[in-house]
């Protein structure tokens, strides 16, 4: 690094932790980019070498040993061109796994896989819940469980010539007595990761998305309702899951995971 210019380090992942060496450095978010680091010298010249660590939300952790210099190499470097996988190539100490205490004893970067695994094999094991109107239908294909979390499977088909704008897509748990009345006793689940969640579907498309959620089960009088809310319009939609179909949740083989 320098003291007259900025070095930029572009992460795969938001960025949610960091770690300076000592105070010959500073360094920021990007304005505007949660997974783009600034990084510059402090002063005019240092010469004792330092380091700095990064941890990104995928769980990775990146570690880095810095030197000024008057014209660094590099202004802006891409991680991702830095990650290889497989024994062809010398893999760097940026391969370490963290384990973020949201996603409990689960590996995030294993989190990632299934989901993606999910996405890719698109099975539709439940065939009753869904909802349809405005020519909108959306669809829960399939729940998994693996390791305390579980993996909604979600599908939002647009046969309209409109496009739908998607405000929100929320998971709440709410009494069964009053599903139907404007004020509803309810519990907000949050998502923890989602895999391919879009903020559009476009006129005669559809998407699908895998929400990973920490693992829940339902009193007989309440059951979970899920929406996806569309952005200054009003086909909204919803369906309700009960505690059975999640305790039938299809269990993950890990070994199976591609």
């Amino acid at each position: 690094v320098c003291y007259n210019k900025t070095t930029h380090i572009i992460f795969p992942a938001e960025i949610c932790y960091v770690d300076l060496g000592n105070e010959n450095l500073v360094a920021g978010l990007a304005d505007g980019a949660k997974n783009v680091l600034r990084v510059k010298s402090a002063f005019k010249r240092f010469k004792t070498e330092t380091n700095l660590s990064v941890i990104t939300e995928d769980g990775s952790y990146y570690t880095f040993n810095v030197k000024f210099a008057n014209e660094p190499l590099l202004l802006s470097i891409e991680m991702t061109d830095f990650l290889h996988d497989g024994e062809a190539v010398n893999r760097p100490n940026n391969a370490q796994e963290i384990y973020l205490e949201k996603l409990g004893s689960e590996s995030p970067m294993l989190v990632k896989l299934i989901m993606k695994s999910i996405h890719k094999q698109n099975k539709r094991e439940i065939k009753h819940i869904g909802s349809k109107r405005f020519g909108v239908q959306f669809l829960l294909k399939s729940i998994y469980a693996n390791n305390g979390l579980l993996y909604f499977h979600t599908e939002l088909k647009n046969t309209s010539n409109i496009p739908f704008d998607i405000d929100f897509v929320s998971f709440k748990v709410v009494d069964k007595k009053v599903i139907k009345r404007t004020a509803m006793q309810e519990q907000a689940l949050e998502p923890l990761r989602a895999q391919n969640y879009v903020v559009v579907v476009p006129a005669k498309s559809s998407e699908r998305t895998v929400f990973a959620l920490e693992k829940f089960t339902i009193p007989d009088d309440k059951q979970l309702v899920i929406e996806v809310a569309e952005k200054e319009g009003g086909r909204h939609q919803s369906f309700v899951v009960e505690n059975e179909d999640i305790v039938r949740a299809k269990v993950i083989d890990e070994l199976s995971i591609r």
